[in-house]
């Protein structure tokens, strides 16, 4: 058992407690001027923290801990948390609700930060300011930590018409909001024939999720035995990451419901007619999650920090220290989690997780405490790790691994663990792992 493991097997009596927590109330909305000066300045220097997912808690709560002498400010529009990690189990009712949804009020009171729940409508890197639905708000230190935008622009281009209808009715439910819900529904009243899911070209969110819902609506699908056929339509030579784990719980146990198409680079999609033409065949559909392109979050493109490709085009992830996550030309702007962009030229971007996220969260407050007292920057290494439930039949799990270290050259070098023995044992490190994660940044 690896050390990382081995840790986070201590989480069991956290694990006790999630499904104990009651679904917090809904914040009740204020009226403000956009205009207006949202929260004045104290004599404390202020970090602002935009977005409030796994690395945004993560990045206030252990700046609380890391730099006492700071304020800090979470700004987030939603008001409840709901984590995206396990998100898949609770589409088919492995969890409930309460084991996702938290409050975002309780953890600013234990750890003494302030949660904002506001929309952002801008950011002013040249003043340090934010923009928000209910003001504008001053920062000496600014961490964006928002998530992706899914964009189906490279299929309909401003095809408004075609992307509205796609969202409402084949809505990849990648980003925490409604659409898990209209997932959810689609779902459990299916009735039968194709249904296919599109995999978006990597870097994406989670890069196990996708093969994880499949197998969990298969096994929705086979529980109850309606007469599915799910084909996964995925750009990528071969499945990846836990290729084989996945291969085998295809076969062995979805083998009548699931193919996996390979190399299938989604062309044109005609969702009215509801046909996908990809660069493996043309296929009809009965229902579908498509999942379009995933990028940076809008709020890294209004803030300028999108990378540039070789040939000048925008990379569509953030450029950031591939250590720090700060903006080369500024250096007291921090992103981090999902909108990262390339950080190493051995395996490009760090797998788009929560844990990733959260790692991300407890490094940068870190950096900032160290700024705060002049000192310089000590780069701390991340990890990454991942659980991913194949089978509901019994319960059984495999995962996956990532470490890194420095090489030799100065570029951050990624050894990837794979655990394709499905077994009982990982979904239960996997709520340990979630136990223990909740406990660190989101429990109040």
């Amino acid at each position: 058992m690896t050390t990382a493991r081995r840790s986070l097997l201590k989480g069991a009596a956290a694990l006790a407690a999630l499904s104990a927590v009651p679904l917090p109330a809904l914040a009740q909305p204020f009226l403000f001027s956009p205009t207006s000066e949202l929260m004045p300045k104290g004599k404390k220097r202020r970090v602002v923290v935009l977005g409030g997912g796994w690395g945004g808690l993560s990045t206030a709560k252990h700046l609380r801990q890391t730099a006492p002498d700071l304020e800090v400010v979470l700004v987030e529009k939603n008001p409840i948390f709901w984590s995206c990690p396990l998100s898949n189990k609770w589409l088919i009712d492995v969890v409930d609700t309460q084991f996702l949804v938290h409050s975002y009020t309780g953890p600013a009171r234990r750890w003494g930060y302030t949660y904002i729940q506001t929309e952002i409508t801008d950011i002013d890197r040249d003043k340090k300011r934010v923009h928000t639905a209910q003001g504008h708000l001053d920062y000496d230190w600014l961490v964006v930590s928002a998530g992706i935008r899914v964009s189906y622009e490279p299929w309909f281009g401003n095809d408004r018409k075609a992307i509205s209808h796609t969202l409402t009715h084949y809505s990849s439910a990648y980003v925490p909001s409604a659409e898990h819900l209209a997932l959810k529904q689609k779902i459990k009243s299916f009735k039968g024939g194709t249904f296919v899911m599109t995999l978006p070209p990597p870097p994406h969110r989670c890069p196990p999720s996708p093969y994880e819902r499949a197998c969990l609506i298969a096994a929705y699908f086979q529980r109850n035995k309606i007469p599915a056929k799910i084909l996964i339509l995925d750009p990528k030579p071969r499945i990846a990451p836990i290729g084989a784990g996945y291969k085998l719980a295809f076969e062995d146990l979805y083998d009548d419901i699931i193919t996996h198409v390979p190399n299938a680079r989604v062309k044109e999609l005609d969702p009215f007619n509801r046909v996908v033409k990809t660069t493996a065949g043309d296929f009809k559909f009965d229902d579908a999650i498509f999942m379009g392109h995933h990028q940076a979050a809008d709020l890294v493109w209004k803030m300028g920090a999108i990378g540039k490709t070789p040939d000048g085009k925008p990379s569509t992830w953030a450029a950031v220290h591939p250590e720090y996550y700060n903006l080369k030309d500024d250096p007291n702007v921090f992103v981090i989690g999902d909108s990262v962009g390339a950080v190493s030229p051995q395996f490009g971007h760090y797998p788009k997780s929560g844990h990733v996220a959260n790692r991300m969260g407890r490094s940068v407050a870190q950096y900032i405490a160290q700024q705060a007292k002049e000192q310089a920057m000590k780069p701390v290494i991340i990890d990454n790790l991942c659980y991913m439930l194949v089978n509901t039949e019994p319960l059984e799990a495999i995962s996956v691994q990532f470490d890194y270290k420095m090489g030799p050259e100065g570029h951050l070098i990624q050894t990837q663990v794979d655990d394709h023995e499905r077994r009982k044992q990982l979904w239960e490190e996997d709520l340990r792992w979630y136990a223990t994660m909740i406990e660190d940044f989101a429990a109040g």
